[in-house]
């Protein structure tokens, strides 16, 4: 990477072929480069038998995260399997650190989670009690269960939760 230290380093989406999104993390880690791959598990059934796949949760992204300098950019760009950074134009658009840390801690937390359309409309909550003390999110309700949708606004892409046992407050 730079020698600008950890404090130029952001957050950035790359948009990836179809199916290509763990090729991708293991490339662009062997090169160095910190990356996140948020993936959730489903029970896929087949006609002979049933098993748990890991699948990502936001489908044909990858989020690195990086100094946005033209060497490691070109680095990123050349990767097999990657498609561009997300942002204006092909420039690579930093996405703010605390969108990728609420969709780490409710990973770490081992809460169900599952891929969510993306909101624009809603009313920002944050949760005010258990492991996931202070997560962040638009609060929607869904056939009579609340539901916490957190988003990454530059990929329009957003993860749920159920918040069965979970206080909020208004932000």
């Amino acid at each position: 990477m730079t020698d600008q230290g950890t404090s130029a380093m952001r957050w950035y989406a790359v948009q990836t072929r179809s199916r290509h999104e763990k090729m991708v993390v293991r490339q662009l880690e062997g090169q160095g480069f910190a990356t996140f791959l948020p993936v959730t598990t489903q029970l896929r059934q087949w006609s002979d038998r049933r098993k748990l796949v890991e699948l990502p949760l936001f489908s044909g992204y990858v989020f690195l995260r990086m100094v946005y300098q033209p060497e490691p950019r070109l680095r990123v760009l050349t990767a097999e399997g990657i498609v561009g950074f997300v942002g204006v134009h092909g420039q690579g658009m930093p996405i703010p650190d605390r969108q990728i840390e609420h969709i780490q801690t409710l990973l770490a937390a081992k809460v169900p989670v599952e891929s969510y359309p993306f909101l624009k409309i809603g009313q920002r909550v944050r949760i005010r009690s258990g492991s996931l003390n202070g997560t962040e999110g638009i609060l929607v309700g869904q056939e009579n269960d609340r539901m916490l949708v957190i988003s990454v606004e530059l990929i329009q892409r957003s993860v749920s939760m159920r918040l069965q046992g979970y206080e909020v407050e208004p932000i």
